[in-house]
């Protein structure tokens, strides 16, 4: 049952929230994944406790191709009274940019597009067809990790490891049903620690590992370590690297479709400026991108500002809110570190406007996801496009929805 339907009416809600509810900008984030894609949290529980701490009132799930943790994330949401969103990421192809060589939000593979549906329906379920997509999808990426796996076992019984992993047994012990390299860089990590006591055992591993070349990152820094394995085993030029097969990547459109059939909002993730201030070329100007996303049908950005400068990131917010864009922030948590749930940007915490900006979109979100519990339409419209003009009200009524949640045990 989802949680919203007890909730009152439109009208009704509106009223209470002109009488009882502050005029709050509350701290949100958008964008986490959990340990059932993977991500730096031990549970789902431990993203909760810090939100907690952290002072965080909307918190939303995003891992990549499944929805398993949504039952354990409401559980938790209720129980520490912030108020849950439900997304859902996804990698796909855009034939178009691909031929012309273009890169995406992907800044290594031409055409590769990761893609987000937020404001799922809860509980979660799809069309027999659309399910058929992404069971296809999950099973793609399942068996490209498998075979690196087979790749890494024969690595370890070449340079003599006193371990190898069995698929079964690596799940169990470090993910939950979909395991990705970062599962087995995470395992290869912690039975190296096992059985390799000194720091001088542990560095001759890793160097047998890495085909001779040493170690840079910590040896006592985890996620420094866990990322060096990955890098130097997992992807392009390393041992155990598999090509992904394009069968994992379906079409933008087609997973347009399976999250509109889920009762989401596609939504296009933004890399914005890296680490040396570079843009893909679909990014590198916001007009074109605007374009191009309204071209697509998507009507709705996230971002992870911990990437960004915060004068880029203010620039391109503002360009995008004027053109009717649904903003997003959120901290992704996917990868070894963990870091504060509270978003911030490369350089420095976020002002007063972007704070809000975030907030508004969280509302949006949680006024689509109230609509659709309720039977209504949401932010899209029968031709699956966002009602830009539509989107003051829905920040207002997301304002009351979420008030009336934070407050329903006062």
């Amino acid at each position: 049952m989802n949680f919203l339907t007890s909730f009152p009416g439109k009208k009704e809600l509106a009223d209470w929230c002109d009488k009882s509810a502050d005029d709050n900008i509350y701290r949100v984030n958008c964008h986490i994944h959990t340990p059932y894609s993977f991500s730096a949290f031990n549970d789902i529980q431990q993203a909760f406790e810090m939100a907690v701490n952290e002072n965080i009132k909307v918190l939303g799930i995003n891992d990549f191709f499944v929805a398993d943790g949504y039952d354990e994330f409401l559980k938790n949401a209720l129980k520490n009274r912030v108020f849950p969103e439900f997304s859902i990421e996804f990698i796909g192809l855009l034939k178009q940019e691909q031929e012309q060589g273009i890169k995406i939000n992907d800044p290594n593979n031409p055409g590769r597009i990761y893609f987000s549906g937020k404001g799922l329906n809860f509980p979660f379920s799809l069309s027999p067809q659309n399910q058929q997509k992404l069971d296809q999808v999950k099973a793609e990426s399942q068996k490209q990790v498998r075979q690196m796996l087979d790749k890494t076992n024969e690595l370890l019984k070449q340079i003599e490891a006193p371990f190898t992993f069995d698929f079964n047994s690596l799940k169990k012990e470090f993910a939950k049903d979909l395991v990705r390299e970062r599962h087995i860089a995470k395992a290869i990590r912690v039975r190296m620690n096992e059985f390799y006591k000194t720091e001088a055992e542990k560095k001759n591993f890793l160097i047998r590992l890495y085909n001779g070349k040493e170690q840079k990152a910590d040896i006592n820094n985890n996620t420094q370590l866990e990322e060096e394995i990955r890098g130097n085993l997992l992807k392009a030029g390393g041992a155990a690297f598999v090509p992904e097969d394009e069968k994992a990547f379906l079409p933008l459109e087609e997973l347009k479709n399976i999250i509109i059939d889920a009762g989401g909002i596609p939504c296009y993730p933004v890399l914005l400026d890296d680490k040396n201030g570079n843009y893909t070329q679909f990014e590198e100007d916001s007009k074109k991108l605007a374009d191009r996303l309204t071209e697509l049908g998507v009507g709705c950005i996230e971002l992870i500002p911990g990437r960004n400068r915060f004068d880029n990131l203010t620039r391109f917010v503002k360009s995008m809110e004027s053109l009717g864009f649904v903003i997003n922030f959120g901290t992704e948590h996917n990868s070894p570190q963990l870091m504060p749930l509270t978003v911030k940007t490369s350089d420095r915490e976020l002002d007063s406007y972007l704070e809000k900006v975030a907030y508004n979109g969280a509302c949006v979100v949680a006024a689509h996801q109230y609509l659709k519990a309720k039977g209504e339409e949401g932010l899209l419209n029968g031709n699956g496009l966002a009602k830009k003009a539509e989107i003051p009200q829905f920040i207002e009524l997301g304002r009351a929805v979420i008030e009336k949640y934070l407050k329903s045990n006062d």
